[in-house]
């Protein structure tokens, strides 16, 4: 089976739509920054060298610099897809920022998407 196309776009690209997403719901991009550090260990200068070279989301994960070993923590229904069910390590991973991100956006405090 051919990999998912997503795999392959740049992340500079998925991460203005999370950042619209979060904007249009009046929160900022430090909050999506603050998950996505959570999420994969990348710093603020981290996460602009990876969008600026723009790297693709496969290697954007393959490449963090620590998977927070909470992350299983990150549960439920993401576009009718259970995240927890997934089977491919990196949509799982995928899954798991889309479900954060739409936490954020839905109101949820920022200590309770990060699992605090």
């Amino acid at each position: 089976m051919a990999p998912h196309r997503l795999f392959a776009m740049p992340f500079a690209a998925v991460y203005p739509a999370y950042l619209n997403k979060l904007e249009r719901k009046g929160r900022t991009r430090a909050e999506l920054d603050q998950v996505i550090a959570w999420l994969t260990g990348y710093d603020d200068a981290g996460l602009q060298a990876v969008l600026a070279a723009q790297t693709s989301v496969q290697d954007f994960f393959d490449q963090a610099p620590a998977l927070n070993p909470q992350r299983e923590r990150v549960t439920g229904v993401v576009c009718g897809v259970r995240v927890e069910a997934v089977d491919d390590p990196l949509m799982r991973l995928i899954r798991q920022l889309d479900k954060m991100v739409d936490e954020l956006a839905k109101g949820k405090p920022l200590a309770k998407v990060l699992r605090a």
